[in-house]
């Protein structure tokens, strides 16, 4: 007598068995967006956002002879300068019946996808924000665009390139090297020298294994305990440099260069903005038949409030 089976074989296989599939949805795609979480919010008010900075006298002795008269008054007027802001934004298309079947992980499938478009968007703005992106005004055909922070720091650079200038100028690539805790105390002494007091060091993957192994670095042991395994630290969450502390934080989303070269941001957080003209929004657009069509957007800029308070090494080989 034939055995009645799951699966077919010389007979029929039982038919009416239900489908087994899990309830949850796993995503591991990375959302965190570490320099878009900790600089400043500020607010747009027109598609050029500007602001301005200033500057203080060089130090000097200063004497003044006994009994003369005042000097003239020797007046430096503030910069003005600013960034273009940028619209960025997902369009989510979903039928009628794709929201009403039953479906696995989802209730509709219209908040789900709109809630991933706000992810993504994130994290568009974290990569656009750490790019060597210069400003455009844009025009009928081409897109608005934003200076992102490579193309502002300009006082404090260290590389074999050439520095970015005032978010309308992209900084050159040049010939990459590894990274060296030279390079690091360099810039980080060149932004204290004009006046930064930077909290952060913003790196790719790669170069945070590259940090941990500085010399720099305090050997950090935990006592084995004698019931369990030993702990072994292999990193260096932060960084005390001569002229602060700075917090180690790696990025997915930091861009190499054409040739392959990567970047470590030295950065003040509260001397950097996002401006930001019309915030994270949904909006539904004209119904033309059975489906949604829905369009989530964001309009903002970037602020480098001073770019002396920031710093860069530039051209770091993999």
């Amino acid at each position: 007598m034939a055995t009645y089976k799951t699966y077919a074989d010389a007979d029929p296989a039982a038919v009416g068995q239900r489908e087994d599939l899990s309830n949850t949805i796993y995503n591991i795609a990375p959302t965190e967006t570490p320099v878009v979480s900790s600089i400043g919010k500020t607010k747009a008010t027109a598609t050029y956002h500007e602001w301005q900075t200033d500057d203080l006298a060089a130090a000097n002795t200063n004497a003044l002879i006994e009994g003369a008269d005042a000097d003239d008054a020797s007046v430096i007027p503030t910069v003005r300068i600013g960034n273009r802001t940028q619209i960025q934004g997902k369009t989510v298309h979903i039928s009628g019946t794709l929201d009403a079947v039953d479906k696995a992980g989802r209730k509709t499938e219209t908040a789900y996808q709109l809630a991933k478009s706000g992810q993504e968007l994130k994290r568009d703005m974290e990569k656009t924000i750490l790019s060597n992106q210069v400003q455009t005004a844009g025009s009928t055909g081409t897109a608005r665009t934003l200076a992102g922070i490579q193309t502002w720091l300009e006082s404090n650079y260290v590389g074999s390139g050439t520095a970015g200038a005032d978010g309308t100028t992209a900084r050159v690539e040049g010939t990459a090297a590894p990274f060296t805790e030279d390079n690091l105390k360099a810039v980080v002494k060149s932004v204290f020298e004009n006046g930064g007091t930077p909290t952060m060091l913003v790196v790719p993957p790669a170069q945070k294994q590259v940090v941990s192994t500085f010399a720099g670095i305090a050997e950090q042991r935990y006592e084995a305990p004698k019931s369990s395994a030993t702990t072994i630290i292999g990193a260096a969450d932060v960084y005390l440099s001569d002229f602060g502390t700075l917090s180690v934080v790696p990025d997915r989303f930091m861009t190499a260069d054409a040739g392959g070269g990567e970047q470590a941001l030295v950065l003040d957080p509260t001397m950097a903005s996002i401006a930001t003209l019309r915030p994270f929004q949904s909006n539904l657009l004209a119904k033309a038949g059975d489906s949604e069509k829905h369009q989530m957007l964001v309009e903002y800029t970037l602020q480098v409030s001073n770019e002396k308070a920031h710093g860069i090494v530039a051209d770091l080989s993999v």
